[in-house]
């Protein structure tokens, strides 16, 4: 569990790294403009690092379903190594379904406005600037989010499928409660990073007419709330981590009060 943790923290942290230095060039320096090669090498990052958050929460939803339905089995399924290959696979399949998209938008010819709603660079946004025809870069991008986002969230949705028919065979109640709650932690984290996804994605394709700070509310709330939260459930949710960050704070209290003496 800690491995994929850690996977997720630095996937979280990349995706914050890939819009830094646009939304901060923004606020602080009213840097309001971007190159094409830096703008599409930016929505290469944003979109790799979402796919790999999605592979990473399903390698977290695997790692839950062999715990609790297999917990005998679960040292020698998820071995370390085993773990690792999870990971750079997820990596691996993102950048080589993302590879395509910077190079078919660089084929088009933009001669609408070229002002954009987001602080960032984004597929979807992007294309629709361009005047000559989408479709192949269209279709291509619903068949990467369709095999990665559709048939994780489908492999998510049947692994707690699973683990909800395990726990309820079990007798105790207290059992119960307990393996439901290893869970809770992980659905957060699902729900903190698909629906923002999807309401993204739902205002791109279909609310042109909505005003632009719902745009801009939804693209904020897609890339910064998730990494934002992330921390923060794990560290309420798991004993160890909590232990640890109190410990770090009790250590810092302590050396502060030295120096003072």
């Amino acid at each position: 569990m800690y491995y994929f943790l850690a996977m997720l923290a630095l996937t979280d942290l990349g995706l914050c790294l890939s819009t830094l230095p646009t939304v901060m060039g923004i606020f602080w320096f009213d840097a309001r403009e971007i190159g094409i090669p830096a703008c599409f090498t930016q929505l290469f990052f944003i979109h790799t690092l979402s796919l790999v958050e999605s592979s990473v929460l399903l390698s977290m939803s695997i790692d839950r379903y062999v715990a609790i339905c297999h917990p005998l089995r679960y040292s020698t399924v998820l071995t370390p190594a085993r773990i690792i290959r999870m990971g750079l696979s997820s990596v691996f399949r993102s950048v080589l379904l993302i590879l395509p998209l910077p190079f078919l938008l660089m084929r088009f010819q933009y001669c609408h406005s070229h002002v954009l709603a987001h602080a960032y660079c984004l597929h979807l946004e992007i294309m629709k600037l361009a005047c000559s025809s989408i479709i192949v870069s269209h279709i291509y991008g619903l068949f990467v989010v369709a095999c990665t986002v559709g048939v994780d969230s489908l492999l998510i949705f049947l692994s707690y499928a699973l683990i909800l028919r395990t726990v309820l065979s079990i007798a105790s109640h207290h059992e119960r409660l307990r393996a439901l709650n290893t869970c809770v932690s992980h659905t957060c984290a699902v729900l903190l990073f698909y629906i923002p996804m999807i309401g993204l994605s739902l205002v791109h394709r279909f609310g042109e007419h909505l005003p632009r700070t719902v745009h801009l509310l939804m693209s904020y709330v897609y890339l910064l709330v998730p990494p934002l939260m992330n921390p923060i459930v794990y560290s309420i949710k798991t004993k160890q981590i909590r232990q640890r960050i109190v410990k770090k704070f009790e250590f810092i209290k302590s050396l502060r009060g030295f120096q003072q003496d």
